[in-house]
Protein backbone atom coordinates (compact mmCIF):
# COMPACT_ATOMS: atom_id res chain seq x y z
CA UNK A 1 0.00 0.00 0.00
CA UNK A 2 1.42 3.35 -0.95
CA UNK A 3 1.90 5.87 1.84
CA UNK A 4 0.06 9.12 1.50
CA UNK A 5 0.26 12.50 3.17
CA UNK A 6 -2.34 15.20 2.88
CA UNK A 7 -1.19 18.14 0.85
CA UNK A 8 -2.73 21.56 0.74
CA UNK A 9 -5.99 22.11 -1.15
CA UNK A 10 -5.40 22.93 -4.78
CA UNK A 11 -7.45 25.47 -6.67
CA UNK A 12 -7.00 26.44 -10.29
CA UNK A 13 -9.48 29.29 -10.87
CA UNK A 14 -7.93 29.84 -14.32
CA UNK A 15 -6.86 26.50 -15.87
CA UNK A 16 -4.43 26.30 -18.77
CA UNK A 17 -5.43 28.57 -21.62
CA UNK A 18 -4.67 27.46 -25.17
CA UNK A 19 -5.85 28.79 -28.48
CA UNK A 20 -8.25 26.90 -30.72
CA UNK A 21 -7.92 27.24 -34.51
CA UNK A 22 -10.75 29.76 -34.51
CA UNK A 23 -9.02 31.92 -31.93
CA UNK A 24 -11.39 31.08 -29.07
CA UNK A 25 -9.81 30.53 -25.64
CA UNK A 26 -9.89 26.78 -24.92
CA UNK A 27 -9.39 25.45 -21.37
CA UNK A 28 -8.39 21.78 -21.32
CA UNK A 29 -7.65 19.58 -18.33
CA UNK A 30 -6.86 15.87 -18.42
CA UNK A 31 -7.37 13.47 -15.52
CA UNK A 32 -5.46 10.21 -15.74
CA UNK A 33 -5.62 7.10 -13.56
CA UNK A 34 -4.72 3.42 -13.72
CA UNK A 35 -8.37 2.48 -14.20
CA UNK A 36 -11.86 3.95 -14.13
CA UNK A 37 -15.07 2.29 -12.95
CA UNK A 38 -17.95 2.47 -15.41
CA UNK A 39 -20.73 2.49 -12.83
CA UNK A 40 -23.38 1.60 -15.39
CA UNK A 41 -21.74 -1.62 -16.58
CA UNK A 42 -19.72 -2.42 -13.47
CA UNK A 43 -16.58 -2.86 -15.60
CA UNK A 44 -13.19 -1.18 -15.36
CA UNK A 45 -11.55 0.85 -18.10
CA UNK A 46 -7.76 0.54 -17.85
CA UNK A 47 -5.31 3.40 -18.39
CA UNK A 48 -8.22 5.84 -18.16
CA UNK A 49 -8.00 9.40 -19.44
CA UNK A 50 -10.74 12.00 -18.99
CA UNK A 51 -10.57 15.19 -21.04
CA UNK A 52 -12.36 18.23 -19.62
CA UNK A 53 -13.35 21.58 -21.04
CA UNK A 54 -15.42 24.29 -19.34
CA UNK A 55 -16.26 22.04 -16.36
CA UNK A 56 -17.68 19.29 -18.62
CA UNK A 57 -16.26 16.01 -19.89
CA UNK A 58 -15.45 16.18 -23.60
CA UNK A 59 -13.99 12.70 -24.02
CA UNK A 60 -13.29 9.53 -22.01
CA UNK A 61 -11.21 6.57 -23.06
CA UNK A 62 -8.34 4.18 -22.52
CA UNK A 63 -4.95 5.69 -23.30
CA UNK A 64 -6.39 8.79 -24.96
CA UNK A 65 -3.89 11.23 -26.40
CA UNK A 66 -3.61 14.26 -24.12
CA UNK A 67 -3.53 17.56 -26.07
CA UNK A 68 -0.24 19.42 -25.96
CA UNK A 69 -0.20 21.95 -23.16
CA UNK A 70 -3.27 20.54 -21.39
CA UNK A 71 -3.22 20.74 -17.61
CA UNK A 72 -2.66 17.17 -16.40
CA UNK A 73 -3.96 15.73 -13.16
CA UNK A 74 -2.05 12.47 -13.01
CA UNK A 75 -3.46 10.20 -10.28
CA UNK A 76 -1.01 7.37 -10.90
CA UNK A 77 -2.25 3.93 -9.86
CA UNK A 78 -5.51 5.22 -8.37
CA UNK A 79 -8.98 3.98 -9.30
CA UNK A 80 -11.26 6.69 -10.73
CA UNK A 81 -15.00 6.91 -10.06
CA UNK A 82 -17.67 9.56 -10.63
CA UNK A 83 -18.19 11.99 -7.78
CA UNK A 84 -20.49 10.45 -5.18
CA UNK A 85 -23.98 11.69 -4.27
CA UNK A 86 -25.61 11.88 -0.83
CA UNK A 87 -29.35 12.39 -1.16
CA UNK A 88 -30.05 12.81 2.56
CA UNK A 89 -27.70 15.38 4.06
CA UNK A 90 -28.15 18.09 6.70
CA UNK A 91 -25.16 20.37 6.19
CA UNK A 92 -26.50 22.96 8.61
CA UNK A 93 -26.90 20.48 11.48
CA UNK A 94 -23.98 20.27 13.90
CA UNK A 95 -25.45 19.03 17.14
CA UNK A 96 -23.51 17.49 20.02
CA UNK A 97 -23.65 13.88 21.12
CA UNK A 98 -25.84 14.37 24.19
CA UNK A 99 -29.60 13.92 24.63
CA UNK A 100 -31.27 14.36 21.25
CA UNK A 101 -34.04 16.69 22.44
CA UNK A 102 -31.74 18.85 24.57
CA UNK A 103 -29.12 19.16 21.83
CA UNK A 104 -31.75 20.21 19.32
CA UNK A 105 -33.14 22.91 21.62
CA UNK A 106 -29.64 24.22 22.36
CA UNK A 107 -28.87 24.38 18.64
CA UNK A 108 -31.95 26.54 18.02
CA UNK A 109 -31.49 28.70 21.12
CA UNK A 110 -27.77 29.49 20.94
CA UNK A 111 -26.90 29.70 17.24
CA UNK A 112 -27.97 32.39 14.79
CA UNK A 113 -28.92 31.53 11.23
CA UNK A 114 -25.78 33.37 10.09
CA UNK A 115 -23.56 31.25 12.33
CA UNK A 116 -25.27 28.06 11.21
CA UNK A 117 -24.71 29.01 7.57
CA UNK A 118 -21.00 29.24 8.39
CA UNK A 119 -21.17 25.83 10.03
CA UNK A 120 -22.85 24.62 6.86
CA UNK A 121 -19.96 25.97 4.81
CA UNK A 122 -17.52 23.98 6.96
CA UNK A 123 -19.62 20.84 6.59
CA UNK A 124 -19.93 21.41 2.85
CA UNK A 125 -16.14 21.40 2.54
CA UNK A 126 -15.86 18.21 4.63
CA UNK A 127 -18.51 16.53 2.48
CA UNK A 128 -16.83 17.50 -0.78
CA UNK A 129 -13.42 16.37 0.47
CA UNK A 130 -15.02 13.02 1.37
CA UNK A 131 -15.76 12.56 -2.33
CA UNK A 132 -19.41 13.63 -2.40
CA UNK A 133 -19.67 16.19 -5.16
CA UNK A 134 -23.48 16.51 -5.05
CA UNK A 135 -25.98 16.41 -2.18
CA UNK A 136 -29.70 16.70 -1.67
CA UNK A 137 -29.95 18.63 1.61
CA UNK A 138 -33.26 17.59 3.11
CA UNK A 139 -34.03 20.35 5.61
CA UNK A 140 -32.21 23.19 7.30
CA UNK A 141 -33.22 21.94 10.79
CA UNK A 142 -34.52 25.24 12.12
CA UNK A 143 -32.08 27.56 10.33
CA UNK A 144 -34.85 28.86 8.07
CA UNK A 145 -33.54 29.50 4.51
CA UNK A 146 -29.83 29.50 5.33
CA UNK A 147 -29.43 26.42 3.13
CA UNK A 148 -30.51 28.49 0.11
CA UNK A 149 -27.76 30.99 0.94
CA UNK A 150 -25.22 28.17 1.25
CA UNK A 151 -26.25 26.64 -2.08
CA UNK A 152 -25.99 30.03 -3.79
CA UNK A 153 -22.59 30.77 -2.23
CA UNK A 154 -21.26 27.43 -3.50
CA UNK A 155 -22.70 28.00 -6.97
CA UNK A 156 -21.01 31.41 -7.12
CA UNK A 157 -17.66 30.07 -5.94
CA UNK A 158 -17.68 31.99 -2.66
CA UNK A 159 -17.27 28.83 -0.59
CA UNK A 160 -16.17 25.30 -1.42
CA UNK A 161 -18.78 22.56 -1.39
CA UNK A 162 -20.80 20.04 -3.37
CA UNK A 163 -23.55 20.83 -5.84
CA UNK A 164 -26.71 21.19 -3.76
CA UNK A 165 -30.45 20.78 -3.90
CA UNK A 166 -32.12 22.17 -0.78
CA UNK A 167 -35.44 21.51 0.94
CA UNK A 168 -35.36 24.58 3.24
CA UNK A 169 -37.70 24.34 6.25
CA UNK A 170 -39.53 21.00 5.72
CA UNK A 171 -43.20 20.55 6.63
CA UNK A 172 -44.59 18.73 9.65
CA UNK A 173 -47.92 18.39 11.42
CA UNK A 174 -48.37 20.83 14.30
CA UNK A 175 -46.63 19.22 17.25
CA UNK A 176 -44.99 16.65 15.00
CA UNK A 177 -41.32 17.59 15.06
CA UNK A 178 -38.54 19.10 17.18
CA UNK A 179 -38.27 20.94 19.46
CA UNK A 180 -40.25 18.86 21.93
CA UNK A 181 -41.09 19.44 25.59
CA UNK A 182 -40.92 23.24 25.39
CA UNK A 183 -42.69 25.46 27.88
CA UNK A 184 -46.05 26.63 26.45
CA UNK A 185 -44.94 30.19 27.19
CA UNK A 186 -42.27 30.01 24.48
CA UNK A 187 -44.65 30.58 21.59
CA UNK A 188 -42.05 32.32 19.40
CA UNK A 189 -39.25 29.81 19.96
CA UNK A 190 -37.74 28.64 16.63
CA UNK A 191 -39.14 25.42 15.18
CA UNK A 192 -37.24 22.69 13.40
CA UNK A 193 -39.82 22.55 10.60
CA UNK A 194 -42.74 24.59 9.29
CA UNK A 195 -45.71 23.14 11.17
CA UNK A 196 -49.11 23.06 9.51
CA UNK A 197 -52.67 21.94 10.14
CA UNK A 198 -54.94 21.21 7.19
CA UNK A 199 -54.59 21.18 3.42
CA UNK A 200 -54.78 24.96 3.04
CA UNK A 201 -51.80 25.53 5.32
CA UNK A 202 -50.00 22.66 3.59
CA UNK A 203 -50.34 24.33 0.19
CA UNK A 204 -49.29 27.68 1.59
CA UNK A 205 -46.15 26.16 3.12
CA UNK A 206 -45.15 24.58 -0.19
CA UNK A 207 -45.67 27.84 -2.05
CA UNK A 208 -43.70 29.82 0.52
CA UNK A 209 -40.77 27.43 0.53
CA UNK A 210 -40.54 27.29 -3.25
CA UNK A 211 -40.83 31.08 -3.42
CA UNK A 212 -37.84 31.43 -1.07
CA UNK A 213 -35.69 28.98 -3.00
CA UNK A 214 -36.56 25.35 -2.20
CA UNK A 215 -35.52 22.84 -4.88
CA UNK A 216 -37.61 20.09 -3.30
CA UNK A 217 -40.10 19.68 -0.47
CA UNK A 218 -39.42 17.58 2.62
CA UNK A 219 -42.29 16.34 4.78
CA UNK A 220 -42.64 14.43 8.02
CA UNK A 221 -45.21 11.78 7.18
CA UNK A 222 -44.67 10.63 10.75
CA UNK A 223 -42.27 11.42 13.58
CA UNK A 224 -40.98 8.90 16.08
CA UNK A 225 -39.09 10.15 19.12
CA UNK A 226 -36.33 7.69 19.94
CA UNK A 227 -36.71 6.03 23.31
CA UNK A 228 -34.12 5.73 26.06
CA UNK A 229 -33.29 2.62 28.09
CA UNK A 230 -36.12 3.55 30.45
CA UNK A 231 -38.70 4.87 27.98
CA UNK A 232 -40.53 3.61 24.92
CA UNK A 233 -40.47 5.23 21.51
CA UNK A 234 -43.21 7.81 21.11
CA UNK A 235 -45.03 8.55 17.85
CA UNK A 236 -46.03 12.21 17.58
CA UNK A 237 -48.57 13.98 15.39
CA UNK A 238 -48.66 12.71 11.81
CA UNK A 239 -49.64 14.46 8.58
CA UNK A 240 -52.97 13.27 7.21
CA UNK A 241 -53.45 11.84 3.75
CA UNK A 242 -55.32 14.98 2.75
CA UNK A 243 -52.39 17.15 3.85
CA UNK A 244 -49.78 15.01 2.08
CA UNK A 245 -51.80 14.89 -1.15
CA UNK A 246 -52.10 18.69 -1.10
CA UNK A 247 -48.34 19.02 -0.60
CA UNK A 248 -47.52 16.56 -3.38
CA UNK A 249 -49.96 18.15 -5.82
CA UNK A 250 -48.68 21.66 -5.11
CA UNK A 251 -45.02 20.63 -5.36
CA UNK A 252 -45.44 18.55 -8.51
CA UNK A 253 -47.21 21.40 -10.32
CA UNK A 254 -43.90 23.21 -10.50
CA UNK A 255 -41.75 20.13 -11.03
CA UNK A 256 -40.57 19.91 -7.42
CA UNK A 257 -40.15 16.49 -5.84
CA UNK A 258 -41.30 15.46 -2.37
CA UNK A 259 -39.15 13.54 0.11
CA UNK A 260 -41.02 11.94 3.01
CA UNK A 261 -39.49 11.17 6.37
CA UNK A 262 -41.41 8.02 7.28
CA UNK A 263 -40.50 5.31 9.78
CA UNK A 264 -43.75 3.67 10.88
CA UNK A 265 -45.62 1.19 8.71
CA UNK A 266 -48.67 3.46 8.58
CA UNK A 267 -46.66 6.60 7.83
CA UNK A 268 -44.70 4.93 5.02
CA UNK A 269 -47.82 3.51 3.39
CA UNK A 270 -49.66 6.82 3.69
CA UNK A 271 -46.78 8.72 2.07
CA UNK A 272 -46.42 6.25 -0.80
CA UNK A 273 -50.15 6.13 -1.53
CA UNK A 274 -50.20 9.94 -1.64
CA UNK A 275 -47.50 10.06 -4.32
CA UNK A 276 -44.26 11.15 -2.65
CA UNK A 277 -41.10 10.68 -4.69
CA UNK A 278 -38.89 9.16 -2.01
CA UNK A 279 -39.24 7.55 1.40
CA UNK A 280 -36.49 8.56 3.82
CA UNK A 281 -35.54 5.96 6.47
CA UNK A 282 -38.52 3.64 5.92
CA UNK A 283 -37.27 1.12 8.47
CA UNK A 284 -40.61 -0.56 9.18
CA UNK A 285 -41.68 -0.85 5.54
CA UNK A 286 -43.57 -4.03 4.65
CA UNK A 287 -43.34 -6.07 1.45
CA UNK A 288 -46.74 -4.90 0.22
CA UNK A 289 -45.71 -1.25 0.43
CA UNK A 290 -42.36 -2.02 -1.21
CA UNK A 291 -44.27 -3.58 -4.10
CA UNK A 292 -46.33 -0.39 -4.40
CA UNK A 293 -43.15 1.71 -4.29
CA UNK A 294 -41.68 -0.36 -7.12
CA UNK A 295 -44.79 0.14 -9.26
CA UNK A 296 -44.92 3.88 -8.49
CA UNK A 297 -41.19 4.45 -9.01
CA UNK A 298 -40.79 5.65 -5.40
CA UNK A 299 -37.18 5.68 -4.23
CA UNK A 300 -36.02 4.38 -0.84
CA UNK A 301 -33.28 6.15 1.15
CA UNK A 302 -32.55 3.83 4.11
CA UNK A 303 -30.07 6.10 5.98
CA UNK A 304 -28.64 3.02 7.70
CA UNK A 305 -25.09 4.30 8.13
CA UNK A 306 -25.60 5.98 11.50
CA UNK A 307 -26.97 2.82 13.10
CA UNK A 308 -24.25 0.74 11.46
CA UNK A 309 -21.54 3.13 12.72
CA UNK A 310 -22.85 2.80 16.29
CA UNK A 311 -23.09 -0.98 15.91
CA UNK A 312 -19.50 -1.27 14.69
CA UNK A 313 -18.22 0.85 17.60
CA UNK A 314 -20.12 -1.12 20.25
CA UNK A 315 -19.04 -3.88 22.59
CA UNK A 316 -20.18 -7.46 22.05
CA UNK A 317 -22.91 -7.04 24.67
CA UNK A 318 -24.11 -3.79 23.13
CA UNK A 319 -24.16 -5.39 19.67
CA UNK A 320 -26.32 -8.19 20.95
CA UNK A 321 -28.81 -5.61 22.25
CA UNK A 322 -28.75 -3.79 18.90
CA UNK A 323 -29.12 -6.92 16.79
CA UNK A 324 -32.96 -6.77 16.51
CA UNK A 325 -32.71 -3.23 15.09
CA UNK A 326 -30.01 -4.34 12.66
CA UNK A 327 -32.20 -7.22 11.50
CA UNK A 328 -34.94 -4.69 10.69
CA UNK A 329 -32.45 -2.75 8.56
CA UNK A 330 -31.26 -5.91 6.80
CA UNK A 331 -34.85 -6.89 6.02
CA UNK A 332 -35.61 -3.41 4.70
CA UNK A 333 -32.72 -3.41 2.26
CA UNK A 334 -32.96 -7.06 1.17
CA UNK A 335 -36.73 -6.82 0.66
CA UNK A 336 -36.41 -3.52 -1.23
CA UNK A 337 -33.84 -5.09 -3.55
CA UNK A 338 -36.08 -8.10 -4.12
CA UNK A 339 -39.04 -5.85 -4.91
CA UNK A 340 -37.05 -3.83 -7.46
CA UNK A 341 -37.20 -0.60 -5.45
CA UNK A 342 -34.45 1.89 -6.31
CA UNK A 343 -32.25 2.41 -3.23
CA UNK A 344 -30.35 5.70 -3.00
CA UNK A 345 -27.49 6.61 -0.67
CA UNK A 346 -28.14 9.09 2.15
CA UNK A 347 -26.07 9.22 5.34
CA UNK A 348 -28.20 11.65 7.39
CA UNK A 349 -25.31 13.32 9.22
CA UNK A 350 -26.51 15.79 11.85
CA UNK A 351 -23.65 15.96 14.36
CA UNK A 352 -20.22 17.50 14.13
CA UNK A 353 -18.64 14.04 14.45
CA UNK A 354 -20.65 12.59 11.56
CA UNK A 355 -20.18 15.36 8.98
CA UNK A 356 -17.83 14.25 6.21
CA UNK A 357 -18.24 10.55 6.99
CA UNK A 358 -20.86 10.06 4.27
CA UNK A 359 -19.22 6.94 2.81
CA UNK A 360 -20.16 5.08 5.99
CA UNK A 361 -23.55 4.68 4.33
CA UNK A 362 -21.98 2.78 1.43
CA UNK A 363 -20.23 0.37 3.78
CA UNK A 364 -23.48 -0.11 5.66
CA UNK A 365 -25.49 -0.84 2.52
CA UNK A 366 -23.05 -3.58 1.56
CA UNK A 367 -22.92 -5.09 5.03
CA UNK A 368 -26.72 -5.14 5.07
CA UNK A 369 -27.30 -6.82 1.74
CA UNK A 370 -26.28 -4.88 -1.39
CA UNK A 371 -23.42 -5.84 -3.66
CA UNK A 372 -20.60 -3.23 -3.83
CA UNK A 373 -21.60 -2.14 -7.36
CA UNK A 374 -25.23 -1.76 -6.20
CA UNK A 375 -24.14 0.45 -3.30
CA UNK A 376 -21.95 2.51 -5.63
CA UNK A 377 -24.87 2.97 -8.00
CA UNK A 378 -26.99 4.09 -5.02
CA UNK A 379 -24.48 6.93 -4.63
CA UNK A 380 -24.07 7.68 -8.34
CA UNK A 381 -26.60 6.80 -11.05
CA UNK A 382 -29.58 6.21 -8.75
CA UNK A 383 -28.85 9.26 -6.62
CA UNK A 384 -28.57 11.36 -9.77
CA UNK A 385 -31.90 10.00 -11.02
CA UNK A 386 -33.64 10.81 -7.74
CA UNK A 387 -32.36 14.38 -7.98
CA UNK A 388 -33.38 14.64 -11.64
CA UNK A 389 -29.75 15.35 -12.50
CA UNK A 390 -28.98 12.14 -14.42
CA UNK A 391 -27.97 14.13 -17.50
CA UNK A 392 -25.30 16.07 -15.59
CA UNK A 393 -23.86 13.90 -12.79
CA UNK A 394 -23.66 10.32 -11.58
CA UNK A 395 -21.30 8.79 -14.15
CA UNK A 396 -18.16 9.67 -16.09
CA UNK A 397 -19.50 10.32 -19.57
CA UNK A 398 -19.14 12.86 -22.33
CA UNK A 399 -21.23 15.96 -21.68
CA UNK A 400 -21.55 15.51 -17.92
CA UNK A 401 -19.89 17.61 -15.24
CA UNK A 402 -16.29 16.57 -14.68
CA UNK A 403 -16.87 15.40 -11.11
CA UNK A 404 -14.32 12.68 -10.44
CA UNK A 405 -12.88 11.02 -7.34
CA UNK A 406 -9.97 8.65 -6.87
CA UNK A 407 -9.33 5.87 -4.36
CA UNK A 408 -6.33 3.67 -3.70
CA UNK A 409 -7.78 0.19 -4.13
CA UNK A 410 -10.71 -1.70 -5.60
CA UNK A 411 -14.14 -0.63 -4.29
CA UNK A 412 -15.76 -3.67 -5.93
CA UNK A 413 -13.69 -5.86 -3.63
CA UNK A 414 -13.50 -3.60 -0.57
CA UNK A 415 -16.21 -0.94 -0.42
CA UNK A 416 -14.49 0.69 2.56
CA UNK A 417 -11.83 2.23 0.29
CA UNK A 418 -14.49 4.85 -0.50
CA UNK A 419 -14.02 6.09 3.06
CA UNK A 420 -10.45 7.03 2.11
CA UNK A 421 -10.75 9.17 -1.00
CA UNK A 422 -7.33 10.38 -2.19
CA UNK A 423 -8.42 12.94 -4.79
CA UNK A 424 -11.53 14.96 -5.64
CA UNK A 425 -12.13 16.92 -8.83
CA UNK A 426 -15.30 18.99 -9.17
CA UNK A 427 -16.11 20.49 -12.55
CA UNK A 428 -12.53 19.85 -13.66
CA UNK A 429 -11.05 21.73 -10.70
CA UNK A 430 -9.07 19.72 -8.11
CA UNK A 431 -10.35 20.41 -4.59
CA UNK A 432 -8.47 17.66 -2.76
CA UNK A 433 -5.31 15.76 -3.58
CA UNK A 434 -3.08 13.48 -1.55
CA UNK A 435 0.46 13.00 -2.70
CA UNK A 436 2.82 10.05 -2.34
CA UNK A 437 5.69 10.41 0.08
Amino acid sequence: MRAFVISCLLFWPVPFQGQTPGGMVDHITAVRGARMLDVKTGDYLSNAVILIQNARIIEVGSGLSIPAGAKLIDLGMATLLPGLIDVHSHLLARMGSGNQIDEYILNLAKKSDAYRALEGAADARLTLEAGFTAVRDVESEGSDYADVALRTAIDRGLVVGPRMQVATRAIAATGGYFPLQLSPGLQNFPRGAQMITGAVEARRAVREQIYYGADLIKIYADFVEAGSPNTKKQVHETLTGEEIRAIVEEAHKGGHRVAAHAMTREGIRNAVECGVDSVEHGNDVDKETLSLMSRNGTFLVPTSGGAWRRYEASSAAQRAAMEPAMEILRAEIVNAKAAGVKVACGFDASTEAAQGRNATELVSLVRLGLKPIEAIRAATTIGAELMGWQDSVGSIEKGKFADVIAVDGDPLVDISVLQRVVAVVKGGIPVKRTAAE
